[in-house]
């Protein structure tokens, strides 16, 4: 299981959120948070995503996040907040390495974990909350095999056929949700890795079960939790 969190959004939602999810908490899994798991919403203009990405304003109320964090943890999720993990699924080895929140400028990449020399090699599997590109090509450039996102909700509203008119970040709206190639941008002038070759790696955005706790609607956009299957190529 892998959450990308916002999942709280209101300050009494901890117990609810935790019950709603205790089914699937049984499964190993690793998360990682969202603003709204931080900070209670605030309300704004709607149209305002047309011009720019969200961001925190003022002094938003802080939410109970210790103890959601704290609840996925004792049922054996692993927090990916700015940490890797490395899971035994089966007879699988995968790697994780997780950062929190780039939308609010919290994320710090830590690598990934040590290799111990295993045949076959551990499937490398990068998480975020928002696919922020400069997040995205760092996981990109440093030998992600997959990358999983949320954050966009699909574009929340749509226009008929599901095509999103904002994504909340500088990802094209191409890709707010589903399965698509994320292509490194490490050769652009100027770019911390420039010289390094562009790579090209899967990466599924979430478009949730959920919607902004402020516009609770969603159109042409319905809710979803993915089934991805992941095969040896």
């Amino acid at each position: 299981m892998v959450n990308t969190g916002d999942n709280l959004s209101h300050p009494a939602a901890v117990d609810e959120v935790l019950e709603a999810l205790e089914p699937l908490r049984r499964f190993p899994g690793v998360f990682v948070p969202g603003s709204n798991d931080y900070y209670a919403p605030q309300w704004k203009n709607p149209l305002r995503y047309l011009h720019s990405p969200s961001k925190l304003e003022g002094e938003p109320e802080e939410l109970d996040w210790r103890r959601l964090f704290a609840g996925f943890e004792a049922e054996g999720w692993r927090s990916l907040t700015n940490r890797t993990a490395r899971l035994d699924v089966g007879d699988h080895v995968l790697d994780f390495s997780g950062v929190d929140d780039p939308h609010i400028g919290r994320d710090e990449f830590q690598g990934w974990p040590e290799t111990r020399g295993e045949t076959p090699a551990p499937v490398r599997i990068a998480v975020a909350h928002a696919p922020v590109r400069a997040a995205l090509d760092t996981f990109a450039q440093t030998g992600a095999d997959l990358i999983l996102a949320g954050h966009t909700h699909g574009g929340q509203v749509c226009l008929p056929g599901g095509h999103a008119l904002v994504t909340n970040c500088d990802l094209p709206r191409s890709q707010a949700r589903g399965l698509s190639t994320f292509t490194s941008t490490a050769q652009q002038v100027g770019s911390p890795r420039s010289g390094q070759p562009s790579r090209q790696v899967p990466l599924h955005v979430s478009a949730g079960i959920g919607t902004s706790a402020t516009a609770p609607v969603r159109l042409f956009c319905p809710p979803e939790a993915t089934l991805l299957e992941v095969h040896d190529s």
